[in-house]
């Protein structure tokens, strides 16, 4: 940026000043200021003369202060966001025109630049280290807490992203967000080809986790595969943007989305108190919807690419500055389980239970679950009559955190510390930011109560709220609070849900049980890792396309779906051509998010591992969650005595398929 001072001058000027001892400290701080220094800024040599702290003891109070002043900053914002957020996040009624207006507003737009032209923002770059991902890989593991402390402060200021490029991001986001929320299919109004109901009345299904969840729950059923199949056909038209529109969220018109047939459903087939929704029959698809929203969060995140030099693509920040592990290691990593020789055989095991062949609905093969072997009305059953509202499974937070190997004490503090809430969507967690706010978990929560679908998804948002207490206010310093990155929230998420049904007291573990969680993460794992490729080569494409038509857009999704499907699927599953692995809803409304999945996996299961030695969830999960936003190798180091690796999966599931 523009600045007229004369460097050389200056950073001697405080050298004599100060002593030679500081000099290493003067070069590299007023070297960080006048990187993003701008006229308007005012005097930079006034500032740096004023600024620069030489005394160890104020360097230390100053730290403290930004510290506690960000906490409450950040917090607060947050909090604020999340309120603006209600309407659209929660089950609350009919959704106002304000209502998206509100959501789309984002109050912390504008505070990183505020707090540059405040000055803290320069303050921090003066005094403290700015750091390159390949300096904190190679130097993290020596760090001091303090160090660290210092690095994540100045990490924020790295960048200087105008406040309306900001709002502009955050607009993308929240119009996509509300498109996924309300994106809905009415499952007893899908017609198979002799014209037949598969499904009950009343279930209605967001895309694409109720969907994919429904179609896992189906192995028990005698009529499943059918079922299967329909709800694949009905994530192929999804994709593809060939589902007709007046079917999205209308219980009032019947689909066949074989033949892709729309007519008024009897009034007979209508469910009472259904929303009034217009009976079209023109069977016209959705118009790119579903791309318009993708481009717009494509064409927000590249007015952000000039104001970020060490990561000029959404692509980059989403690795080296979100995730901080760099792409091509975990291409590698996802690519290691996709060609894995294991795959065949782990494939034909599952045939051998099914005892048929392989079809694309095997992607989400639940039977390694021994809720693949109960029924969903079973299962339906146990958790409407525990849940009929949100605020029962609020009340039961201390027995399930107990039951999680928590202690008492313990359970009640992280009882006491989240907020349960009935979601629109189908569900989320949400973090506080400061100490003195709480974490909030969403999960869906229907008219006849908490269906086991949104029970399996609260006990893993469960997870991230517990992650959420410990990395807030068990961190020596807040500017650490938080974890590496979302694939470690998700890992211990997931440490979460796979003992949901124990938690039911429906499954205890034993031998068998164990192979059967190993065979069930490698089928996670292969089954995501190919949806994560298939995001990061969409966002490639876009930006080598970057004036492409959401026409165009939908082409290339099919296209990369179905060359991903082809390349590491078909050979297994069949269904040549299929573009399925475009249907997760990450890809509209959290794009380059899905590679955090199966990283959390591989992350989770290394901690399954430590966790099996160290035989007390409860303290290990606590010790692991509270090391804080480290760098994602030294975390694991220190949680489990190895960096990220699929190494400990791949082991695992050669010796289970050996048993």
């Amino acid at each position: 940026m523009k600045h007229t001072a004369d460097l050389p001058v200056l950073k001697a000027e405080l050298v004599s000043r100060h002593g030679q001892a500081q000099r290493a400290r003067i070069e590299r701080g007023v070297d960080q200021v006048a990187a993003l220094w701008r006229d308007e800024d005012g005097d930079l040599a006034a500032f740096v003369r004023e600024h620069f702290i030489p005394d160890e003891t104020q360097l230390d109070a100053t730290l403290a202060r930004l510290e506690t002043a960000l906490e409450q900053v950040d917090g607060h914002m947050n909090e604020i966001h999340r309120e603006l957020r209600r309407p659209t996040d929660l089950d609350l009624g009919p959704l106002l025109p304000v209502d998206s207006l509100l959501a789309a507003y984002d109050p912390a737009a504008h505070v990183t630049e505020d707090l540059f032209r405040a000055k803290p923002g320069f303050v921090a770059l003066l005094n403290f280290p700015l750091t390159t991902l390949a300096e904190r890989m190679e130097k993290g593991p020596g760090y001091t807490r303090r160090q660290w402390a210092e690095d994540r402060l100045t990490g924020r200021f790295s960048r200087r992203v105008p406040a309306e490029v900001r709002q502009a991001s955050a607009r993308a986001g929240a119009d996509a967000d509300l498109y996924v929320a309300e994106y809905n299919v009415w499952m007893h109004h899908l017609l198979d080809e002799q014209g037949r109901r598969l499904f009950p009345s009343g279930m209605r299904l967001i895309s694409h986790w109720n969907l994919r969840d429904e179609l896992k729950s189906r192995y028990a059923d005698p009529e499943g595969v059918a079922k299967q199949r329909m709800i694949v056909k009905v994530m192929e038209r999804i994709v593809s943007q060939s589902i007709p529109a007046a079917v999205i969220d209308n219980p009032r018109v019947d689909w066949n989305p074989f033949t892709n047939e729309v007519k008024e459903a009897p009034a007979s087939e209508v469910e009472k108190d259904a929303p009034q929704r217009p009976v079209v029959l023109d069977g016209k698809r959705e118009e790119d919807v579903r791309y318009v929203r993708l481009l717009a969060q494509f064409h927000a995140a590249r007015m952000e690419d000039p104001y970020s030099p060490v990561a000029p693509t959404a692509i980059a920040r989403s690795f080296e500055l979100g995730r901080e592990l760099p792409e091509a290691r975990v291409k590698a990593l996802l690519e290691q389980v996709l060609t894995s020789p294991l795959v065949p055989r782990v494939a034909k095991e599952i045939e051998s239970r099914l005892g048929r062949k392989l079809e694309p609905q095997d992607l989400w093969y639940a039977g390694f679950k021994p809720s693949g072997k109960l029924s969903e009305e079973e299962l339906n059953t146990l958790t409407r009559q525990r849940y009929p509202t949100a605020e029962a499974f609020a009340k039961d937070l201390p027995r399930i955190l107990q039951g999680l190997g928590f202690s008492k004490e313990k359970a009640a503090f992280l009882s006491a510390h989240i907020r349960v809430d009935a979601s629109r969507g189908a569900g989320h967690a949400m973090q506080a930011m400061r100490r003195g706010d709480f974490p909030r978990l969403r999960t869906r929560v229907g008219p006849q109560g908490m269906d086991y679908k949104g029970y399996n998804i609260a006990v893993h948002e469960l997870g991230h709220n517990v992650e959420q207490v410990f990395s807030l206010y068990s961190v020596d310093h807040t500017l650490l609070a938080g974890i590496p990155n979302s694939a470690f929230t998700e890992a211990l998420a997931f440490v979460f849900q796979a003992r949901d049904l124990e938690l039911l007291g429906q499954a205890k573990p034993d031998a068998a049980s164990e192979r059967e969680r190993v065979l069930n993460d490698f089928w996670q794992t292969w089954e995501i890792a190919g949806v994560a490729l298939v995001d990061v080569a969409v966002w490639h494409w876009l930006y080598a396309h970057p004036d492409a038509t959401p026409s165009q857009l939908r082409e290339a999704v099919v296209r990369i779906s179905q060359e991903t499907w082809d390349r590491y699927y078909a050979p297994v599953l069949g269904g040549q051509g299929t573009p399925l692995l475009g249907i997760y809803s990450h890809m509209i409304s959290y794009p380059l998010y899905l590679a955090d999945y199966p990283l959390g996996h591989l992350i989770s299961f290394q901690m399954e591992e430590h966790l099996k030695k160290a035989g007390n969830l409860g303290a290990e999960f606590e010790r692991m969650a509270s090391q804080g936003a480290l760098t994602p190798d030294v975390w694991m180091t220190n949680a489990t005595g190895a960096p990220v690796s699929a190494e400990p999966l791949l082991r695992a599931t050669e010796a289970s398929l050996a048993r």
